[in-house]
């Protein structure tokens, strides 16, 4: 094996420039779209509209919510060098979220579904503040069963309309979920959209056939429609199922 020649300074490896996909390129460049921001806050950190100098402007259709969130979690962590593996979680974050829920829960045993309600808030509110970075589908099952929560909560206190747009929530963020299937179809009935009710509770058997909740609330929507085509469809009455 040939040695290397002594003095001489080692040959120097090419450096391999990566080759950019120019499809790739082209989508970047006909997305890209340059927007005028002004900075400020700690650290000058923070991005808002140029012209109205607010975090989301409706005027200049712009929001900066989520970019400015994650900003404030690395102002705030000055170790925090880069963001850490999903599976690394704040546990006082979860702590809080379960606490405030089953303060909503006890609340909402005692038939003080108003308070129940301002506590479930709370709850959404802490869940939401997650960093971007940790588990997704934490995210998700943490304020999925909160805003659950809350819809049944609204439904209580006879805001149906709110009742169902939490449901809708619900399902759009954990959509196998029977619950949430569920919580939609009682508001639907407390609305008097009984055939739509109906067609939640399917959906939601879809995803766990054998669910006793969905499957006895199928039998009393069933009684319920047969009430209204005997009472000439007219709008069914609210019924509250126990949850």
């Amino acid at each position: 094996m040939a040695q290397p020649v002594q003095g001489q300074p080692n040959a120097q490896r090419p450096v391999l420039t990566p080759q950019i996909d120019p499809v790739m390129q082209a989508r970047i460049e006909a997305d890209f779209k340059p927007v005028d921001l002004a900075v400020g806050g700690p650290g000058h950190a923070f991005a808002f509209c140029q012209p109205h100098k607010v975090e989301k402007c409706d005027v200049c259709n712009l929001d900066f919510t989520a970019l400015n969130r994650i900003s404030k979690i690395f102002i705030t962590n000055p170790n925090l060098r880069c963001p850490p593996p999903p599976n690394v979680l704040q546990q006082k974050l979860s702590q809080a979220v379960t606490n405030t829920k089953d303060e909503g829960n006890s609340l909402y045993k005692l038939n003080k579904h108003r308070e129940a309600l301002a506590k479930y808030n709370m709850a959404a509110n802490i869940a939401v503040q997650r960093p971007p970075w940790e588990s997704s589908a934490l995210f998700r099952e943490e304020l999925s069963t909160v805003v659950s929560n809350r819809s049944a909560a609204l439904f209580e206190l006879g805001d149906f309309l709110g009742a169902l747009v939490d449901a809708e929530t619900v399902v759009s963020i954990r959509r196998n979920w029977p619950k949430g299937h569920f919580r939609k179809a009682k508001a639907l009935v407390g609305l008097g959209r009984l055939p739509e009710a109906e067609q939640s509770v399917s959906l939601g058997l879809q995803f766990e056939p054998n669910n006793t909740e969905l499957n006895s609330y199928k039998e009393e929507l069933q009684k319920l429609m047969q009430v209204q085509k005997g009472n000439g469809n007219l709008p069914a009455p609210a019924v509250s199922v126990a949850t």
